[in-house]
């Protein structure tokens, strides 16, 4: 019978579960070959991360559970799972750092095609990505017989609605080896600490670009951000000037983004960064070239000078006591 594995993102079992993970079950759930599993791997999971474990729709929980899994390689965790792989005709993970390596990985074991960066089911085997930095759409079949292994785009789907089932669905621990190879090892993890929401999962984005002028102007940005309570973005543009860190690039080579509001502020809107802002639900551009090729996309667009519409829009937020 077909039926559908779900790789979740390794944390620990006190942690929520991941909106990757819920935005890769929603994929799960469009495909609709057969039932779906859920496999885990961490350290800590007497307690599957809530909701996970009354989650509707799911008929097993895989967890791999072991000291040796805080933050387990991708070589590793593709070794772990790969006899069990082979009962799925479908195996799917986030397009995260985390997804890309990992499952190229495990279609080299399978010897199953690849199929990344998902943006639309159309059918069991039938599967729309784009190609080009996405300005081209392109359809990918998997012939019969094989194991389907997907990443998801995360920017183009909404995470799964949290709903609990009937009953919970069984958990099942899968004993880790006493030896494991080791061919990578973790040696930390360096997080940027901030009371902003994160720049890919965020609702709303404030960005700026190369006409900010300065790092110190991106100051202003800052402020409207922390009033909209938006994470802060940049172009390329600003970022090789040296305005704003690389974490902070959106676009085709920085974070692809799907925030409900997006807001541009001396961004020309170059392809690449385009690329990344695509499935933003509204975008406004404010921009002094009327030429701008932000404007082209944008649903909302103002020429002005940023210097003097950031201030307004700040003052009008003091009016209307907004963000206080």
């Amino acid at each position: 019978m077909d039926a559908i594995l779900v790789i979740a993102e390794a944390q620990d079992g006190q942690a929520p579960i991941a909106e990757s993970t819920l935005k890769t079950l929603a994929v799960a759930r469009k495909i609709g070959a057969g039932p779906v599993d859920l496999a885990w791997f961490g350290a800590g999971l007497d307690r599957l991360p809530e909701p996970a474990g009354t989650l509707n729709g799911i008929r097993k929980h895989w967890v791999f559970d072991d000291p040796r899994l805080v933050h387990p390689p991708a070589s590793l965790v593709s070794r772990l799972i790969g006899s069990r792989a082979r009962e799925y005709s479908h195996l799917l993970m986030p397009g995260t750092s985390f997804g890309r390596d990992l499952l190229p990985r495990l279609a080299g074991l399978l010897g199953a095609p690849l199929v990344s960066d998902v943006l639309e089911v159309l059918g069991p085997r039938r599967f729309k990505r784009g190609i080009y930095a996405g300005n081209i759409h392109t359809v990918v079949r998997v012939p019969d017989g094989v194991p389907v292994l997907l990443t998801v785009r995360l920017a183009s789907w909404r995470p799964i609605v949290v709903e609990e089932g009937p009953a919970p669905a069984p958990v099942e621990k899968i004993a880790v080896p006493g030896t494991i190879p080791v061919d990578a090892r973790f040696v930390g993890l360096e997080v940027d600490q901030s009371a902003r929401p994160d720049l890919q999962s965020a609702r709303r984005v404030v960005s700026g670009g190369r006409s900010l002028g300065s790092r110190e102007n991106f100051a202003l940005l800052e402020k409207l951000a922390d009033r909209l309570n938006a994470a802060i973005g940049a172009s390329r543009a600003a970022v090789d000037a040296g305005y704003a860190p690389n974490d902070l690039q959106v676009g085709q080579t920085g974070k692809i983004i799907a925030p409900e509001l997006y807001l541009a502020f001396g961004i020309s809107g170059a392809i690449q960064h385009l690329t990344g802002i695509r499935d933003a639900g509204t975008i406004v551009a404010v921009n002094k070239d009327p030429e701008a090729p932000i404007f082209k996309v944008a649903d909302l667009g103002l020429v002005g000078d940023l210097f003097a519409v950031i201030p307004d829009l700040l003052a009008e937020l003091d009016r209307q006591g907004i963000g206080r």
